[in-house]
């Protein structure tokens, strides 16, 4: 069906900004990030990160704050960004924050070596760890998108 605002375009069927901050988040983490590719891991990058970047982008979020966080999450892993005591600024926005850290921090993981972890390190996955920073860098590039498209 063409779109009739947009002729030669056609309509993409989506979801209106209220059903995507609807999303459970945490569900799309702890089971999105360590999927193979395919259909878990694109609605974890797709609808999920709008999601998230629409809950954020209602709290005043800086993109800035969420891309500093995908940093941490790359440099220590989730499990220690999920420690700090302020992940984000502001309570609301470190609160949604900290559920999507725990949550990433619980997503299933294939059996690790034996011995415990160097210490400083994360105690998971390197891959899952890269994988949640890339994450929250795609939702503060949507922030920025968004604020620079005035929404």
């Amino acid at each position: 069906m063409e779109h009739p605002e947009r002729p030669g375009q056609t309509e993409h069927p989506g979801h209106t900004e209220d059903e995507l901050a609807g999303l459970d988040i945490p569900a799309l983490l702890r089971y999105g990030l360590t999927a193979a590719p395919g259909p878990l891991r694109t609605s974890l990058f797709g609808d999920g990160a709008v999601g998230a970047a629409v809950l954020l982008d209602r709290l005043d979020t800086e993109p800035r704050s969420v891309a500093y966080l995908a940093e941490v999450v790359r440099a220590g892993g989730v499990r220690a960004a999920a420690d700090l005591p302020e992940p984000l600024p502001r309570p609301e926005a470190a609160a949604l924050a900290r559920d999507w850290l725990e949550a990433a921090a619980s997503a299933p993981q294939s059996p690790a070596p034996q011995g415990p972890a160097p210490q400083g390190t994360s105690t998971q996955d390197p891959a899952t760890d890269d994988t949640a920073a890339r994450w929250l860098h795609a939702v503060a590039t949507i922030i920025e998108v968004r604020r620079r498209a005035g929404r």
